[in-house]
């Protein structure tokens, strides 16, 4: 195993068979943007790849399973996936999906690396698929009960914006008729949901996800 250091991505990995797990570990194993630790080291990995040949019920129990019990981003390489199986793995946190015949030691690490920073990685070819589940998710569910795509209500929006624009919390709750303490709370629950680490966290995000 490869010893880690600050400017590596911590990765585990999880095979379907005991060759790929030794194959897609000898492709990262020389790459030194990335590190291979165990699944059972006290440190979480920041990434977790799973390697399968489909998504079927088993696999995806093992993905809810990571989802559940790991910090780590996941990413997904897989033998043959269409739209419906995306959207399942999408819905287990696995937002990195290659599949194996694209998979070159530089693309893996491109998706890992894309994964670890917050991003994903879908097939082009599936990814109309996917926008118009998340379109129909938004529209139907998420819209009427005043969220959007990324879990955030109207009102912890609206405080973000506030806070990108530079008003401190005695202004923001002047402006929207609340107490400080409420918008305190708005906000720190942003961040703990989110993972955020501060306010400038915060509003990064909400840039980044087209929020404001």
């Amino acid at each position: 195993m490869q010893q880690t250091n600050g400017e590596r991505i911590t990765v585990a990995l999880r095979a379907h068979d005991p060759v790929s797990q030794a194959g897609v570990a000898s492709q990262l194993r020389t790459r030194p943007e990335v590190a291979i630790i165990d699944w059972d080291e006290s440190h979480a990995p920041q990434v977790a790849v799973v390697v399968l040949d489909v998504l079927d019920d088993d696999a995806q129990r093992v993905l809810r399973q990571i989802q559940r019990t790991s910090t780590a981003r996941g990413v997904l390489v897989i033998t043959r996936i269409d739209e419906q199986q995306l959207v399942n793995a999408a819905e287990c946190g696995f937002v990195g999906i290659v599949r194996r015949a694209e998979t070159t030691p530089e693309r893996l690490v491109q998706v890992i690396s894309a994964v670890a920073q917050g991003d994903g990685h879908v097939p082009p070819d599936l990814l109309g698929s996917l926008l118009e589940h998340v379109g129909k998710l938004q529209g139907q569910v998420l819209a009427p009960r005043g969220l959007n795509f990324t879990g955030l209500a109207a009102r912890e929006i609206e405080v973000l914006r506030l806070v990108a624009e530079g008003y401190d919390t005695a202004d923001i709750a002047m402006k929207l008729s609340y107490s400080e303490r409420t918008i305190k709370n708005v906000l720190h629950a942003v961040m703990t949901r989110l993972s955020l680490r501060n306010r400038s966290h915060a509003v990064a995000y909400a840039l980044r996800q087209g929020l404001i």
